[in-house]
């Protein structure tokens, strides 16, 4: 696991780390702020509506997060510690087009900010509120992607504002922040964001944080760019005393298995593991072992089941997966044996359709 930063005083960082890019005046990226039309307390569906649209995903190789639109002109933010050590990152917006952060605007290591670019244009954006305004009491609601589940919406109570140092206040709040949820935006009763989901309070049900825009909008004001390398290896950790590595057993499927099998049904194998895959091996990355367990024990299952019987080798292979994984008692065993069971699939996936190229490489047509 992560080392915690002193200076949170136990309040546990989702896997914050240490990068802060000096700042430097500079032109303001042109923003237009889309705030709910008047000031009228709205319903927490009412906000929803109207601000998903600038929620977005935020992917690296070893995480998944949330972030959220605040400029038009691409800017997006999210916490550093789902992007820190990332040379490449993806953005992936409500409409699911995907693009590839291209520069680093601004960062905050303490208060685990970050802004990034995409190279797009007439995005829909935020309208940021005023934080020093929220009391206890005030109602709040987050949007996030929890465990890749896109736009879940909880709404709570800011249960109060704590001052960590100095340098530091955030805001500890009811409405639940999970996994992948990191980065999304926390919503004032107007529709206005007041926060940046960003911790939770271990053990501790219902206890969690997220920082103030204030900070937020400081870092807007203030551009200070990087190029995704030098972003990359300032904000790499420590490598960490190794765990053993695990022993694959990845099972080398003969191209045959696939006999029978519909393109569909192939299709829906390489679709399933890999969203499977995608959010279950951030959670065993964050030391989530079990969860990661979870998440492709139900990938497993609902895959073997909406596999038609023509696919019925792949449909075992899925089968002795499972109880080979269930016979163990380790969640990290469990969670290995059954990330086997699918690199052997994608792997015969790849061999079938490397057999299904012509000799010059290219697609064989159909007939």
């Amino acid at each position: 696991m992560r080392t915690l930063s002193p200076t949170l005083l136990g309040i546990c960082l989702i896997g914050l780390v240490a990068c802060q890019p000096k700042a430097q005046l500079g032109p303001a990226s042109a923003r237009e702020a889309s705030p709910l039309p008047g000031s009228t307390i709205r319903t927490p569906a009412e906000i929803a509506a109207h601000s998903t649209p600038a929620v977005v995903s935020v992917r690296t190789g070893q995480s998944l997060g949330t972030g959220f639109v605040v400029g038009n002109d691409g800017l997006v933010a999210t916490n550093l510690h789902v992007v820190a050590g990332s040379s490449k990152i993806t953005v992936t917006l409500a409409d699911h087009r995907d693009f590839e952060v291209v520069e680093i605007w601004n960062g905050d290591r303490q208060r685990d900010l970050v802004i990034m670019r995409i190279e797009a244009q007439k995005l829909p954006v935020l309208a940021l509120g005023d934080s020093s305004a929220i009391h206890p009491g005030d109602t709040v609601v987050a949007i996030g992607h929890p465990l890749g589940l896109e736009d879940t919406v909880s709404n709570g109570l800011v249960s109060a504002i704590r001052k960590v140092d100095d340098d530091l206040t955030v805001l500890q709040i009811s409405a639940p922040i999970a996994p992948g949820s990191s980065g999304g935006p926390i919503f004032n009763d107007k529709g206005e964001v007041i926060g940046v989901a960003t911790a939770i309070m271990m053990g501790g049900q219902n206890i969690n944080f997220g920082v103030p825009v204030t900070y937020l909008k400081d870092l807007l004001k203030r551009p200070s760019r990087v190029s995704l390398e030098t972003f990359a290896t300032a904000t790499a950790e420590e490598d960490e005393a190794e765990a053993p590595a695990p022993k694959r057993k990845i099972p080398v499927l003969p191209v045959r298995v696939l006999d029978g099998c519909s393109p569909e049904s192939i299709a829906l194998m390489l679709k399933s593991i890999g969203n499977a895959i995608d959010i279950g091996a951030p959670l065993y990355n964050d030391g989530n072992v079990e969860g990661c367990y979870h998440v492709y024990e139900g990938a497993a299952s609902d895959l073997e089941r909406r596999l038609k019987a023509s696919c019925e080798k792949p449909m075992k292979a899925l089968a002795e997966g499972r109880k080979k994984a269930a016979r163990l008692s380790d969640p990290s065993d469990q969670a290995w044996a059954l990330r086997d069971t699918f690199d052997g699939l994608l792997d015969v996936i790849k061999r079938w359709g490397g057999k299904r190229a012509s000799p010059h490489g290219a697609p064989r047509r159909k007939k």
